[in-house]
């Protein structure tokens, strides 16, 4: 009698078992079909980012190993999603030149992107006195030759989804936006500066974007 409750105890585990696990796995199925229709539906896409100009109030060493930079940027940003919108926050703007990093950060306000939505920014970045590698001044003396300054300008911050009346969590945000303004000959001012002043350069960059 004992082994026979024990026999009958132990089949009814395996189909305890069994069930639960069927109930598991059809779960998990419905989910993976659930993210698989809101996605088809959806079609998230990353927003796309365009360097369009670059106006140049400074870029000189005048002192060994330091380097004074001031730049005007236009950047253009584009929500190509028809379901989707985007919260940007803590968006901070920089400029870096030869692998150095010579602006301090630019604070963009934290703004809401509707769909197919464009959105235009003009922010100032500079830095002044800012300590570089010694190698710089031999690059600024090259690109001074060849006139093609290289730049790349970098945006990061966080962004949110939003669907409906659903907002997501926050997504770390990466862009870089590598540029080369191209001039004519060196200024005459002999302060060591590489690009004429006040002058718009029209670039039409477009950018990479990670999430």
């Amino acid at each position: 009698m004992a082994y026979d409750c024990e026999k009958h105890c132990k089949k009814k585990r395996i189909k305890l078992l069994t069930l639960i696990g069927a109930v598991v796995g059809i779960l998990i199925f419905l989910l993976l079909l659930c993210i698989l229709i809101i996605w088809a539906v959806l079609r998230p896409t990353k927003p796309t980012f365009l360097l369009q100009d670059v106006t140049v109030y400074a870029f000189n060493a005048s002192v060994p190993s330091f380097l004074t930079s001031n730049f005007l940027l236009t950047i253009s940003s584009r929500n190509p999603n028809r379901r989707i919108g985007i919260y940007y926050e803590d968006l901070h703007v920089s400029a870096t030149y030869r692998n150095q990093q010579i602006t301090l950060h630019t604070l963009i306000p934290r703004f809401y992107q509707g769909h197919k939505e464009v959105s235009v920014w003009s922010p100032f970045v500079s830095g002044t006195a800012v300590p570089v590698a010694p190698f710089i001044s031999t690059a600024l003396n090259q690109d001074r030759d060849v006139g093609a300054l290289p730049l790349l300008v970098r945006i990061e911050g966080r962004v949110r989804w939003k669907v409906g009346n659903f907002i997501s969590g926050r997504y770390q945000f990466h862009v870089n936006c590598p540029v080369v303004i191209k001039f004519d000959g060196c200024p005459p001012s002999g302060d060591g500066s590489i690009v004429e002043y006040n002058v718009k350069y029209q670039v039409v960059q477009r950018c990479h974007v990670s999430i």
